[in-house]
């Protein structure tokens, strides 16, 4: 039941249509209505007479609006082996990820993206086609847990919890109304139950003052529970078009309010109109933004996140679009923004599991849109996400199940790092840097580049411990401890020195390499340092590196000589590995031979830590 509001528009009657021949003229007007089990039907008969492109493309369309991925992905297929469109190759991706065929969504994503190449979806897959895997390892927000109050066999969506412990959601449970002929379930009702303090639920009843023979939710409840607004459809409002014999209803907002405990006083919001649908509707914790998805005039994609102020009574200013930041050329749906205003809403456009995911921003910060993560979202369709911050409790909606349930999302304590990488001489924000989060072991967990504005954000576990290593074209590498937090938001400056920092004297000046005893292999921490030499050679690109290793006298002379020259090869060989031309680089042991501290057999252990070393002289350029 999402999928009416996820593709907002509805046909309740049929008017005379377009057919693609006299032979599919009952399947397409089945299909036009939105009754896609039907459609399927007789698309179905059509296909066993003969290959027919067409056909298979209605058939994959019509499990797809169903959300019935393994037979969208058979005619798909079917239909793929004929020229299609960029939009059918995108959902034909997004099927194969809701089957977990990863492999084979991303070279239906590489067609999409070959032949709109200009959409954002193209770009943002072609800028990282194999996200998936640091999506899956990325810091757990919440823990989920799906609610007893859910149908057996019905839709239950759009949960939102209010501050007086009334959860309100959308059903289609109530099997006294008629059938809706889309998926051939009753049509939407309002439902309440109340969510007591030790997390449990009461047995839901129906909001009888609010719901109508018509679609009816889902809710938004404003911070002190005196005003809802709430979808429903035009037919409410006797829509002037219903009479006229035209057959469209769209979907409108309607705020009630409630008075001695009852909601009433129901009125359509303004700014409907009968050109675009205006549903799922979410208000700010003062009560004077009201965020909603519409297709309406100036959206991005099939569907959009937009807000309007309210200003008071029933008047509200020009609705806003959120941007191209948030919305996608695909869907994006069901705002909800919390009380410390964070914007969750779900999104087929966004990097995700598979169909629709849940994403929020902070909006507080103008922060990038993050998904939520495992296991809240899957490779099925996950979406209308809320979170009352006063009682730490969350809820969403999917079809990880077989069909649309309530879960509660349990948050897990957690820090958000915010990281500023800036250039430590002039201040400036650095854009493109590179910043990569290592565990206490200096495992790397993951890498991210910062935003325009140098920033980027790192979710991490609570009460635990990383290190961040920074690094920029043109700058010195650093490294920057996060220590542990017991939760909230951290907030990270590393200071980036130019490379020029580091070029002193006719040498390239780092720290110590270290390596492991008796061995000669890069280690991280060596790599971390060698890494500043690579950039610098990177920048400057005329000079030439000769690179000396000393030990200090401890061992015979001839050992010595042998691991240090060993080294050396191995600090070569690195440099090499990271794109330098082996001709601008060359290195030899000198073993104890070139102590830097002259002090025979009488070193001091600081006196032998300063002779074992690595000195990079530049023998050419400057």
């Amino acid at each position: 039941m999402k999928n009416l509001y996820i593709t907002l528009s509805f046909m309740l009657a049929t008017t005379a249509l377009m057919a693609q021949n006299k032979d599919t003229e009952t399947a397409d007007k089945l299909f036009s209505r939105f009754e896609y089990v039907d459609a399927a039907q007789e698309y179905l008969k059509l296909a066993k007479k003969g290959k027919d492109p067409y056909v298979y493309k209605q058939l994959a369309e019509s499990y797809y609006n169903v959300y019935n991925s393994k037979e969208a992905i058979k005619w798909y297929a079917k239909a793929a082996e004929s020229k299609q469109d960029a939009e059918t190759y995108y959902k034909y991706a997004q099927m194969l990820k809701a089957e977990g065929k990863y492999e084979e969504a991303n070279k239906q994503m590489a067609k999409f993206a070959e032949l709109a190449p200009k959409d954002q979806r193209a770009v943002s897959f072609n800028e990282d086609p194999n996200y998936l895997p640091k999506l899956k390892s990325q810091t757990k927000l919440f823990d989920e847990k799906i609610l007893d109050i859910n149908d057996k066999k019905y839709a239950d969506f759009g949960g939102v919890l209010g501050n007086d412990g009334t959860l309100y959601f959308a059903s289609s449970r109530n099997t006294s109304r008629k059938t809706y002929g889309r998926d051939e379930q009753p049509y939407l009702d309002i439902y309440q139950a109340t969510y007591n303090s030790n997390g449990t639920i009461s047995e839901p009843t129906t909001l009888s003052e609010l719901n109508t023979k018509y679609h009816d939710g889902p809710v938004a409840v404003t911070a002190d529970g005196s005003t809802m607004y709430f979808a429903s459809e035009s037919f409410r409002e006797g829509d002037s078009e219903k009479e006229k014999g035209q057959s469209k209803s769209l979907i409108y907002l309607y705020k009630a309010t409630k008075t001695n405990d009852k909601w009433g006083n129901v009125v359509a919001l303004p700014f409907n109109d009968k050109k675009w649908n205006t549903g799922n509707p979410a208000i700010s914790k003062d009560g004077k933004t009201l965020y909603f998805s519409s297709d309406r005039k100036g959206s991005v994609g099939a569907s959009d996140i937009w807000k309007v102020e309210v200003k008071g009574g029933n008047s509200y200013g020009e609705p806003v679009n959120l941007g191209k930041k948030i919305n996608t050329e695909g869907r994006e749906g069901f705002p909800y923004i919390t009380d410390d205003n964070k914007l969750y809403f779900a999104s087929e456009g966004h990097k995700g599991f598979g169909a629709m995911d849940i994403f929020f921003v902070d909006l507080n910060r103008d922060g990038e849109v993050v998904n939520v993560g495992l296991p809240v979202n899957s490779k099925d369709d996950d979406f209308a996400f809320s979170f009352n911050v006063q009682k730490n409790v969350g809820f969403f909606s999917s079809s990880k199940a077989g069909k649309d349930n309530l879960y509660m999302a349990l948050p897990i304590c957690g820090v958000e790092a915010i990281v500023l990488v800036k250039d430590s001489n002039t201040g400036k924000p650095l854009a493109n840097a590179s910043v990569a989060i290592l565990d206490s072991r200096q495992n790397i967990i993951e890498t991210k580049t910062t935003d325009a504005n140098g920033n980027l954000t790192y979710n991490v576990d609570c009460n635990t411990a990383y290190t961040l290593q920074t690094g920029a074209d043109g700058y010195e590498s650093s490294s920057v401890n996060l220590p542990k937090n017991s939760g909230g938001t951290v907030d990270i400056t590393a200071n980036l020195k130019p490379i020029e920092n580091i070029i002193v004297d006719g040498k390239v000046v780092l720290n110590s390499i270290y390596f492991e005893f008796d061995k000669s292999n890069i280690t991280k921490e060596a790599a971390y340092e060698l890494d500043k030499l690579v950039q610098a050679m990177k920048t400057k690109k005329d000079i030439v590196i000769m690179g000396k290793a000393h030990t200090d006298t401890r061992g015979s002379a001839e050992y010595n000589l042998k691991l240090s020259d060993q080294r050396a090869k191995a600090v070569v060989q690195y440099v090499i590995s990271k794109g330098i031309a082996k001709e601008r680089i060359s290195g030899q042991g000198y073993g104890e031979s070139e102590p830097k501290v002259n002090c025979g057999d009488n070193c001091t252990d600081e006196q032998h830590a300063q002779n074992r070393r690595n000195e990079f002289i530049i023998v050419k350029g400057s």
